[in-house]
């Protein structure tokens, strides 16, 4: 579904602030992979994922998603085949907007406007039948202002409005990273839900090691631009925390104390 052949990207070339984001990553995803990407801060993840999704130009190498090189493609190019969940819950939605404005935005992802009737009753239905899943009471709010509702429901419903006409490649940036853990935890469960339901080609990337490893069906580690460790199948479902650990302390023994800060967890 998803090949990443030689890519690197680097900011600030030539300048005393250049910062090699990537080198040489060489990725593929099947159809169906539900992938988590761990690594401490400046590893490469989201430029990695912002490189997917057209923020950033390669400097070199070549993405070809689902048999199409995109390599070159602009980012609203992209976005009539990508969904995407960002780390921050104001991003993503239309505040000004009605619930069930933005959600008719979401379902016509990639298609041509016209001057129709804006949303039609069997929509309503649809998206008040979506809503319910959410089990957030949204079904009833359908006229209030998105930004009106609280930081988790707005996450859910970016979530909801980037998977409601199935993207080929569905892409999570931290996406409950600016959650308190209880609202977190609903999000992660909805997203497992829409994501094995509709059998969602995935890229989530988190600093949280416990949610990498229960989340997905495969496990890739960055460090500073370069993938180092890729798991999946029984030796995922068997990894612990501590080997995580142990995998960052192998690299750098400050920066992983640093990690370790960053999840909550406690240094010994």
């Amino acid at each position: 579904m998803l090949k990443l052949s030689k890519v690197c990207k680097t900011f600030n070339e030539g300048t005393i602030n250049e910062k090699r984001a990537l080198i040489d990553i060489d990725l593929e995803l099947d159809e169906g992979d539900f992938v988590t990407v761990i690594g401490g801060n400046g590893a490469g993840k989201s430029t990695l994922l912002n490189l997917i999704a057209g923020v950033h130009d390669v400097d070199s190498g070549s993405i070809v998603l689902d048999g199409t090189d995109i390599t070159n493609q602009k980012e609203h190019m992209r976005a009539k085949f990508l969904g995407r969940v960002f780390q921050d819950p104001m991003m993503g939605t239309a505040a000004s907007m009605e619930i069930e404005e933005n959600l008719a935005i979401a379902r016509r992802r990639g298609q041509k406007r016209s001057l129709r009737w804006g949303i039609t009753h069997e929509e309503k239905f649809h998206y008040s039948e979506r809503l319910k899943s959410l089990d957030l009471g949204l079904e009833t709010r359908m006229h209030s202002k998105v930004g009106l509702l609280s930081g988790g429901q707005r996450q859910a419903l970016t979530l909801l409005m980037a998977t409601l006409k199935k993207p080929r490649l569905l892409l999570l940036d931290e996406h409950t990273a600016a959650l308190d853990p209880k609202t977190a935890q609903k999000v992660l469960a909805l997203t497992e839900e829409i994501v094995g339901r509709d059998a969602l080609t995935t890229f989530m990337v988190t600093h949280n090691m416990r949610d990498a490893i229960r989340y997905g069906n495969r496990l890739i580690m960055m460090n500073e631009g370069r993938i180092i460790y890729d798991v999946r199948g029984e030796e995922k479902r068997t990894l612990q925390v501590s080997d995580l650990l142990k995998k960052f302390e192998t690299m750098d023994a400050e920066g992983a104390v640093n990690d370790r800060i960053l999840l909550g967890l406690k240094v010994e």
